[in-house]
């Protein structure tokens, strides 16, 4: 069963036609990879699902109901997590300030504890103003502040950007526990090698559209669209 689809959307910005006609679903408890190069229409489909973004045309459903008019604030509210490219943290607020900032009005399943079980290192640092943390403390703590607002699926828009490789693992491993705990995941990623490590099911964009859908060991042995698509 889908708990998110994307049904045949067409975006824009201003003039420019940016998504042209997309459609995907995510099932419950998977992860699903978008893939695609620089440019293509990855982060304006979830600004588009999130609600910054409205579609003019198609719709988008969530938990069974039409959220394609709806404000990010209400989507939150109805379970959708949000872990934004390029991190965003409160840089003057302290760890623990901007996971209690995200922190679900009732409370939910995540809580302090639960999410410095899955990234000690930020326990350490509950303390420290977030602009002295690592570019991977950091990126933690973006996956830590989504999870605090208590989602049923979370969307993760380019995590492995710009981080080191040994803390892309520490990130790939949080992952994959929180795959095991039955969170549905859409994410978001350029590096293909990275993400068809996790995927359960994949799409490609290409110029706002889903050129291509499939297992992840498919799309590695498809060299026509890796070369074509991913510039593999």
């Amino acid at each position: 069963m889908a708990i998110l689809s994307v049904e045949d959307i067409h975006t824009y910005y201003g003039d420019a036609y940016v998504l042209q006609g997309l459609s995907l679903e995510l099932g419950e408890g998977q992860i699903v990879g978008l893939l695609g190069r620089n440019g293509v229409g990855k982060t304006t489909l979830v600004n588009s699902v999130v609600g910054f973004n409205r579609p003019r045309r198609g719709r988008i459903v969530f938990k069974g109901a039409d959220i394609t008019g709806v404000s990010s604030f209400e989507t939150v509210r109805r379970g959708m997590g949000l872990v934004p490219q390029g991190r965003r943290v409160f840089a003057s607020l302290t760890v623990e300030e901007n996971l209690k900032v995200a922190q679900a009005a009732d409370g939910g399943g995540w809580t302090l504890r639960r999410v410095y079980e899955l990234f000690p290192r930020l326990e350490e640092r509950r303390h420290q103003r977030s602009k002295t943390l690592s570019g991977g403390e950091q990126q933690m703590l973006a996956i830590a502040r989504g999870l605090m607002t208590n989602p049923d699926c979370l969307i993760m828009d380019e995590p492995s950007e710009g981080l080191a490789p040994i803390i892309i693992q520490t990130v790939w491993q949080a992952v994959s526990k929180l795959k095991e705990q039955g969170l549905s995941i859409l994410l978001v990623e350029q590096n293909a090698a990275l993400a068809l490590q996790l995927v359960d099911y994949v799409h490609v964009i290409s110029k706002g559209r889903v050129v291509y859908s499939g297992a992840p060991k498919a799309l590695w042995a498809d060299d026509a669209v890796k070369s074509k698509y991913l510039g593999i």
